[in-house]
């Protein structure tokens, strides 16, 4: 026999959706079942590179769901690859807004069962934090040092090990959170008729689709159908209105009916939150989209709804959602504020907030005006229009710090 094949050509599946990365493991299991694919991983020198997407995974499921989905799904991979003798690196399709798997990447390190971690990371780097990360050399070393720090204390650190044999004490928990989030998630975004029109006459997203950015179009199909709607535009648009509706929306509800069931269950989360990264990760960066959000200023988008009755009625159901979500994560961190655990970040966004509201003020006056003047104005009216609610909404995005 010659020498050992060797392929150059690297495949790499790809998971995102809630039903495909609950079948992962599966999917995986029947590749490296077949003979071919497995020789072809032999060739590669049995790596597989696996990626897995948090934006679309949102998008699909809401926040609580898609992060349970996400993490379940690293798991059943890494038990797969273990059985066929595979090594495995996963490539996380995440960053940016919480709402597209963004927030602290020390955290999201930690937060990874550990099995799935194998001493191997890749992931994006959104364009929007590059600069942020990287236009400096000492600030871009420093980053790397925390990605390093942050893989080696996940592989070495006694107290994380002992947390992940824990994992399946309250992996049920979890599960059931995520259940009663991905209905209620569901219910609002994809089986409220309503809904659709609201999102199209509240958020800019007409606007944020004629902005020169980014690499694809907005939606691989008609821009008003959700489902269609690319990750990006979709968390771009709620963050303009400041609801930032992807990056919480549904916790609420599953910590509320969770505690409801059972008085003693809410010493169960809160032992969670201190003893489980992941569920400190999920928690926590739930915690920030809260915190930036601004539901007086939310309030101001509401009004453009075209039917208004309509409006009124989504509206104080995402605000009655936010402020449950808000009471509950503030009863299970044990805080009077939120971000009161992050003073820091919890300055900033207060020191910012009187900054950007004027802009959030003429960004809606001048909604208004193209939503209520529609075919009358003058095209080169209109025109002016349009720059100055893009220069809006770069402000806004400068101001709060994220776009999508």
């Amino acid at each position: 026999p010659g020498p050992p094949a060797v392929s150059r050509v690297q495949i790499v599946p790809l998971f995102e959706l809630i039903p495909e990365l609950r079948r992962a493991g599966e999917v995986m299991e029947t590749l490296f079942s077949l003979p071919e694919y497995r020789a072809h991983v032999a060739a590669r020198g049995d790596l597989q590179e696996i990626m897995l997407g948090y934006s679309d995974s949102n998008k699909d499921g809401g926040y609580l769901a898609a992060n349970w989905e996400l993490y379940r799904a690293q798991k059943a991979l890494a038990e797969v690859c273990a059985r066929h003798g595979v090594t495995l690196r996963l490539f996380h399709g995440r960053g940016g807004a919480i709402g597209r798997g963004g927030g602290p990447t020390e955290r999201a390190i930690l937060a990874q069962p550990r099995a799935a971690l194998n001493g191997r990371l890749k992931l994006t780097e959104q364009g929007e934090v590059i600069s942020a990360r990287y236009s400096h050399p000492l600030i871009g070393r420093r980053h790397l040092e925390q990605l390093t720090h942050a893989m080696l204390r996940a592989a070495l650190s006694p107290a994380i090990a002992a947390s992940q044999l824990r994992d399946r004490e309250w992996e049920p928990v979890m599960a059931e959170l995520a259940d009663i989030a991905l209905r209620c998630y569901r219910e609002l975004v994809y089986e409220t008729p309503a809904f659709r029109q609201f999102f199209a006459d509240v958020t800019p997203m007409a606007e944020i689709a004629r902005l020169n950015m980014a690499s694809r179009p907005v939606a691989r199909g008609a821009v008003r159908d959700i489902e269609h709607l690319r990750a990006i535009p979709w968390v771009f648009s709620w963050t303009q209105t400041r609801m930032n509706l992807p990056g919480w929306y549904g916790i609420g509800t599953a910590l509320e009916a969770f505690c409801q069931r059972d008085p003693a269950h809410a010493e169960r989360l809160r032992q969670m939150y201190r003893d489980w990264p992941f569920f400190r990760s999920v928690i926590d960066n739930a915690q920030i989209s809260l915190g930036v959000a601004d539901f007086p200023v939310a309030a101001l988008y509401a009004t453009l709804a075209s039917d208004a009755d309509a409006g009124r009625a989504l509206f104080a159901r995402i605000e009655a959602e936010y402020e449950r979500s808000v009471r509950m994560v503030l009863r299970v961190t044990g805080q009077e504020r939120l971000l009161d655990n992050s003073p820091t970040l919890q300055r900033s966004i207060r020191l910012r907030n009187p900054y950007v509201d004027p802009i959030h003020h003429v960004q809606v006056h001048l909604l208004r005006q193209l939503r209520e003047r529609a075919g009358q104005l003058a095209p080169d009216e209109e025109e002016r229009i349009h720059q100055v609610i893009l220069h809006a909404i770069n402000g806004i995005a400068a101001g709060v710090q994220t776009t999508g």
